[in-house]
């Protein structure tokens, strides 16, 4: 059903997002002449226009965007078409208040904000098969039309779901899952503090508790049921534009949010995953003192997870200028050339397609200072100038098309752990530690990576393409994962894994086995002895081939099995001479058990030990500040090289490059303009 490796467009495109019901009329055709113009070809419509055709209950008119797609269709602009869902009108809110989503206290969320639905209201989802199916129909031949986006953004402004339908769709998915009552209560551990269920109407969805959090393992369950819940809410809305519109049309939707699966909703209903991309985001953390050194490149951290769904997607929305609610956030504008930047930025990870948000700034409304490429004035700017310079920059990638993305080594993870991760503050902390810290010092050391998501049936094919995994922190671990790990070590693989591993089951309950639990005859390694560091203390270190290894957060004290040898020992610390790195050999490859998380100094130890860093460095040589991102394509190899940086940087060349956005040979010593980026094609095609 789904093609996440497919190239559903055959060339780098650019496009924008366009809101006709926000503007006279009168500005259509000249808007969508200025965008042609630009060099956009597509436009995004219609996800927040519910109203527009349904404007009160059963009363459908399709004659506003009837008129907008055949200018379109004039024009020789192309459309990606959004169903409303996002946004349910007035009627139906007051009509039918159980469609509404709830706090957890159970207090409603009222209508005039945007994603106040809930997924599992019966007349909700009758009304969205009704409003999908109407659009489908009248629309799904339309030859303007080249995609569909599902709903906006599932999961964002609110990703947790307390209604009435919530707790009785809760209670569905529990007894599909367990069958009966014992078996839920076995696995909840609810003999603890008397939480035993005798009938399933007992149990709802997270409710306030006094003063300690709920039983964890519900928690968990019920962070899989918004999980089922948005891929069903998704799934029912494909099933119904697949049954109408034409097979040249792709479906899509916009993420990436929490506390939902987006690989096996892109797997079961999407032809294309997309992003949006906000760089700007970075700079909120300025206000509250925690702009770190990385800035707006954090968000190729994004983008690689991006790509871990979909390797050839698209970004719906691209950040084009400052961002902000009247009631929230502050963002900069865009310094000159950071657009540029950014949009290439996307680019460089695997936006095959980029749209802009939005065309020009609304003028009413939440979103007053979300600006888009053109201000409220409506005249030519700077950002029109580099969404020009950007559509220019496209038709000379071009050749780069569908080109993957070759990494030294991925990061592993799984849902489980994700969910588990977001309600355990023990949890939380060392993996946010560990993948911030492994993503910062890759970036630094010019190291591409990957994320990787284990799934259900996952081959081996999919993990050994990478010399070595990385997972953190895999405080869950169920056989079949590590069956999978064993199978890609024995292959020749190096997997790495830290302290706080494989101690739960898939309930999130602890397992009464040594740590790391499954994990420990792949490893050789037996944790003996665990604390976090003391605040009172300082970090501990290691002595690793007679260099200092810093063991930060949480420390495992580690033995090595028969067969495992410790690499390296405790200097400092409670643990002071205790195994703080074990090594295993197993087939072809080997494991690694670090005893504690990652940061930036064990992190590059680890990847110069297994020779992963800098694969570029004899070809190229660039600050920590500037960022590498390989694109390789039917035997050619090119390198986006990124300077984050308002001040000019220098990179070398140590051999010929071909330079792709100025069309000019380069080597040597090479200036890289504030905000600039480099597109080089390496022709030693090493």
């Amino acid at each position: 059903m789904t093609h996440p490796d497919s190239r559903l467009f055959s060339s780098m495109t650019v496009g924008v997002c366009y809101y006709p019901e926000h503007w006279d009329e009168g500005l259509w055709e000249s808007d969508l002449d200025r965008m042609l113009g630009a060099g956009v070809s597509v436009v995004r419509v219609a996800e927040f226009a519910w109203s527009i055709f349904e404007k009160t209950e059963g009363a459908f008119s399709f004659d506003f965007f009837d008129r907008f797609l055949a200018l379109c269709q004039r024009k020789g602009m192309k459309v990606i078409f959004g169903t409303p869902t996002a946004t349910p009108p007035a009627w139906l809110t007051r009509k039918y208040p159980e469609v509404l989503n709830a706090r957890r206290d159970g207090v409603l969320l009222r209508h005039g904000g945007r994603k106040h639905y809930n997924y599992n209201s019966p007349i909700y989802l009758e009304k969205t098969r009704i409003i999908v199916t109407k659009l489908a129909m009248h629309y799904g031949q339309h030859p303007a039309i080249i995609g569909w986006q599902i709903d906006n953004e599932l999961n964002c402004e609110t990703d947790e779901f307390y209604s009435e339908a919530d707790s009785a769709a809760f209670r569905v998915f529990l007894r599909n899952k367990y069958g009966t009552l014992d078996a839920l209560n076995a696995s909840w551990g609810t003999v603890f503090w008397s939480q035993t269920y005798t009938d399933w109407e007992e149990i709802f969805v997270p409710r306030p508790v006094a003063h300690v959090g709920i039983n964890p393992h519900l928690e968990l369950d019920y962070l899989r049921f918004i999980s089922h819940s948005a891929l069903s809410y998704c799934a029912l809305q494909a099933d119904i534009l697949r049954a109408h519109i034409a097979p040249r049309m792709f479906i899509t939707t916009n993420g990436l949010f929490a506390h939902m699966d987006n690989h096996k909703m892109t797997r079961e209903s999407l032809d294309l995953y997309t992003y949006d991309s906000y760089p700007d985001f970075a700079f909120e953390l300025a206000r509250e003192g925690q702009l770190d050194r990385l800035r707006d490149r954090w968000s190729s951290m994004k983008l690689t997870e991006v790509r871990s769904i979909c390797p050839h997607f698209g970004v719906m929305e691209q950040q084009s200028g400052p961002g902000g609610w009247y009631s929230r956030m502050e963002m900069p504008a865009p310094r000159p050339g950071q657009m540029l930047l950014w949009a290439l930025q996307s680019a460089a990870h695997g936006a095959d397609f980029v749209s802009f948000f939005r065309w020009r700034t609304c003028t009413f409304g939440t979103e007053i200072y979300w600006h888009g490429v053109l201000d409220y004035d409506n005249r030519d700017n700077r950002r029109l100038s580099e969404l020009r310079a950007f559509t220019d920059a496209m038709k000379k990638l071009t050749p780069l098309c569908g080109a993957s993305h070759p990494a030294s080594f991925a990061v592993v993870r799984d849902y489980d752990n994700v969910f588990d991760a977001q309600i355990d503050q023990y949890h939380r902390r060392v993996t946010q530690q560990s993948e911030d810290a492994i993503f910062e010092t890759a970036q630094l050391t010019h190291t591409p990576m990957d994320f990787v998501y284990l799934h259900e049936g996952i081959s081996l094919q999919e993990l050994k393409k990478y010399k070595a995994l990385f997972m953190p922190h895999a405080v869950i671990m169920t056989k079949a994962y590590a069956d999978a790990l064993d199978a890609y070590v024995r292959d020749g693989g190096t997997l790495v894994i830290g302290c706080r591993s494989g101690y739960k089951d898939e309930s999130g309950r602890c397992v009464m086995t040594p740590q790391p639990g499954l994990l420990s005859s792949l490893t050789g390694s037996d944790v003996r002895d665990f604390s976090f560091v003391s605040p009172a203390e300082e970090t501990p270190v290691a002595s690793w081939n007679g260099k200092t290894m810093p063991m930060p957060v949480f420390c495992d004290a580690l033995d090595a099995r028969e067969g495992a040898k410790v690499l390296a020992r405790y200097e400092t610390g409670i643990f002071a001479g205790a195994g703080a790195l074990v090594e295993q050999t197993v087939g072809s490859g080997r494991a690694l058990h670090l005893g504690s998380a990652f940061c930036a100094e064990n992190t590059r130890m680890i990847l110069d030990t297994l020779g992963l860093t800098a694969p570029f460095a004899d070809q190229i040589t660039v600050p920590e500040d500037v960022e590498i991102v390989p694109r390789e394509k039917d035997g050619r190899r090119w390198l986006f090289v990124l300077n984050y940086q308002e001040k000019d940087m220098e990179i070398t060349l140590h051999e010929e490059m071909h330079d792709v956005l100025e069309e000019k040979t380069l080597r040597g010593s090479v200036t890289l303009r504030p905000y600039g980026v480099k597109v080089l094609e390496v022709r030693s095609g090493s």
